[in-house]
C-alpha cells in the first residue's frame, strides 16, 4: 500500500530543508569571512604609505582602465601581481624605480593609441602607489590572476 504525503508532511520537509540550507549558508559565510580577514590579507603590512597608495589609486581612477584582483576595466593590464611580473616583489626600492620609470616613460598625445595619462605624481606618491601594489601583490588570492605578461 502506498502512503500519500499530507500537506503537513510536505510543509515539514520544506521548512526542515530550508532551515538546513540556511544553516549551511551561514556556516559558509562565516568561514569565508574568517578566511578573508585572517588568512588571505596581511593586515599588519597596511602601512600609512599603503593606505595613501590606495587613496591615490581611487583618486586617479586607475580602476577605470586597470583591473586589480579581477575588479575594474580591461583596457589596461591587471595590476594585482604586477610586482611579481616585474620581478621586484621583494624589493620596495626596485618596485618604486620600476613603477616611476614605467609611468614616466608612457607617451601621451598620440592619436588612436592606448595611453597611460601622466598624473604628475611626486616621488612620495610614486612610493605610496608602489607600496600599495606591493601589498596587493602579497594577497593570497589562490593564484589569481594568472601570473603572465598580460
Amino acid at each position: 500500500m502506498r502512503e500519500v504525503m499530507t500537506k503537513s508532511m510536505a510543509r515539514n520537509i520544506f521548512y526542515g530543508g530550508s532551515l538546513f540550507f540556511i544553516l549551511i549558508f551561514i556556516g559558509l559565510t562565516a568561514q569565508s569571512h574568517r578566511y578573508i580577514t585572517t588568512s588571505s590579507t596581511d593586515v599588519a603590512a597596511l602601512s600609512d604609505s599603503v593606505v595613501h597608495g590606495k587613496r591615490l589609486w581611487e583618486e586617479n581612477g586607475c580602476i577605470n582602465c586597470h583591473t586589480i584582483l579581477g575588479e575594474g576595466a580591461y583596457f589596461a593590464p591587471e595590476l594585482a601581481n604586477v610586482m611579481t611580473r616585474w620581478g621586484v616583489q621583494d624589493d620596495p626600492d626596485g618596485a618604486f624605480d620600476m613603477l616611476k620609470g614605467w609611468m614616466d616613460s608612457m607617451p601621451t598625445g598620440i592619436e588612436g593609441r592606448r595611453q597611460m595619462p601622466n598624473f604628475g605624481l611626486s616621488d612620495e606618491e610614486y612610493r605610496a602607489l608602489s607600496d600599495f601594489l606591493l601589498w596587493t601583490d602579497s594577497i593570497r588570492a589562490q593564484d589569481w590572476p594568472p601570473n603572465d605578461a598580460g
